[in-house]
C-alpha cells in the first residue's frame, strides 16, 4: 500500500496545485469585492485542498479496482463507458465533499449559494473529473514516465542513458499454443501479464513494450548497488505471485505458466519514434545482449540469466544464489559475454507453504 501511494504522490501534488489555483480563481471571478479578502481566499484554498484530497482518494480507489470483481467487470466494458462511469463517480464524490466543506467553512450559507454557486461547482467538478480522469487513463495506457516524456519533449532528440534491461518471456509458448489453441493461449498470456504487473510496479519497473509472449522492462542504472537490485526483487516477486495463483491457473488452463528472463545493463539510446503511432523506443547493444541472454535461458533450461557486468553493480541479497561465472558467445555479437545463472538460495514462501500443507 505504501509503495502504491508513493507511486501516485506526483498525481496528488498536481491535483493540489491545480485545485488551489482553481479555488483562488473561482473566488476572484465569481464572488463580490467584499468577499475577496485574505480570510475568504484562505477558506477557498482549504476548500480546494479538501476537494483535491477527495479526488485523489477516488483515483486511488480506481487504481485498486483492477484486482477486484468490480474492476474485472469494468475491464470488459468499452473504454469510453468505463471512463464516463469513473468521471460520474468522481463528480458525485466531489459534490458531496463540496457540500460538507461548505457547511464546515461557511455555517451561514445562504440560499443564493445553492441556486448560483452549487450548479457552477458541480459543472466544475465534472470538468475536473474528466480532465484528471483523462490524464490518469493516458498514464495507465502509456505509462507515467512515457507520458511525461511526451509532454516535455524529453526524447525529441536521442539521449544516451544507463539502464538495466530485462527481457522476460513465457516459457514454452509454442507448445502451449498447440496444447490450448491460439485463443486460449492468448488468454493465458494476457492473464499472466496482468498478474505480474503488481510485482513490476512494486519495484519501479518500467514497461517498455509487450511483444507477443514477451515483456521488456527497464530500470535506471545508478551508483546505488542496493537500488540496482530491484530487478532481482521484481523477478522473484513475480515468481511468488504466479506460485500463489497456481491453483487458479490449474482450474482455468490446466497448467501453471513458467517464465524466464535475461538481464543486462549498459548504455541505451532512447528516442521518440513514429508519427501516426508515437512511442519511446530503446536501441543499442545493451538491448541486444539482454534479448540474447533471454534466448540463452531457453537453451540452458534456466529461469534467470544475467551478465556479470550487471552483477558487479548490484547488491545481491543473501537469499539469492549465483551460479559460477561462464563466458558465452551470443548470436550476432563478436565479443563474448560473461554471465551467471541466478536462482534462489531457498524455496520461495509460496512453495514452502505448499510443502507444509502437503
Amino acid at each position: 500500500m505504501i509503495r502504491h501511494l508513493r507511486r501516485h504522490l506526483g498525481l496528488l501534488v498536481g491535483m493540489l496545485v491545480a485545485a488551489i489555483a482553481l479555488g483562488i480563481s473561482y473566488r476572484y471571478l465569481f464572488n463580490t469585492l467584499a468577499e475577496r479578502t485574505p480570510s475568504f481566499y484562505a477558506r477557498s484554498v482549504l476548500h480546494a485542498i479538501g476537494m483535491a484530497f477527495a479526488g485523489w482518494t477516488v483515483q486511488m480507489g480506481f487504481a485498486a479496482l483492477p484486482r477486484s470483481r468490480m474492476g474485472r467487470a469494468l475491464r470488459h466494458l468499452p473504454l469510453i463507458i468505463e471512463f464516463a462511469l469513473k468521471a460520474l463517480a468522481m463528480t458525485a464524490v466531489l459534490t458531496i465533499v463540496t457540500l460538507g466543506l461548505q457547511f464546515a467553512l461557511y455555517p451561514s450559507t445562504s440560499r443564493e449559494w445553492y441556486a448560483q454557486d452549487l450548479p457552477r461547482i458541480v459543472v466544475l467538478a465534472l470538468v475536473v473529473s474528466l480532465l484528471f480522469g483523462a490524464i490518469f487513463e493516458f498514464r495507465r495506457l502509456v505509462g507515467g514516465r512515457v507520458l511525461g516524456s511526451f509532454f516535455f519533449g524529453s526524447y525529441h532528440r536521442p539521449r544516451l542513458e544507463q539502464r538495466i534491461v530485462m527481457f522476460l518471456d513465457l516459457a514454452g509458448s509454442t507448445a502451449l499454443a498447440e496444447q490450448l489453441g491460439e485463443v486460449r493461449v492468448h488468454d493465458l498470456i494476457t492473464r499472466f501479464f496482468f498478474d505480474i504487473d503488481p510485482s513490476i510496479a512494486d519495484y519501479d519497473g518500467e514497461v517498455n513494450s509487450y511483444v507477443g509472449d514477451q515483456v521488456i522492462l527497464s530500470w535506471p542504472l545508478t551508483t546505488d548497488r542496493a537500488r540496482n537490485a530491484r530487478w532481482l526483487s521484481c523477478f522473484f516477486a513475480a515468481q511468488d505471485r504466479i506460485d500463489a495463483l497456481a491453483p487458479a491457473y490449474i482450474r482455468e488452463f490446466g497448467l501453471v505458466p513458467r517464465f524466464r528472463a535475461g538481464v543486462h545493463a549498459g548504455s541505451v539510446v532512447v528516442s521518440e519514434c513514429g508519427d501516426t503511432h508515437r512511442q519511446i523506443a530503446y536501441f543499442g547493444d545493451t538491448m541486444n545482449v539482454a534479448a540474447r541472454l533471454c534466448e540463452h535461458c531457453k537453451a540452458a533450461g534456466e529461469a534467470l540469466v544475467t551478465s556479470a557486468e550487471l552483477l558487479r553493480n548490484t547488491a545481491v541479497p543473501p537469499t539469492v544464489a549465483l551460479g559460477s561465472r561462464t563466458t558465452i558467445a551470443l548470436r550476432g555479437r563478436q565479443t563474448p559475454v560473461e554471465v551467471h545463472v541466478v536462482n534462489r538460495a531457498e524455496a520461495s514462501p509460496a512453495i514452502r507453504a505448499k510443502g507444509a500443507a502437503a
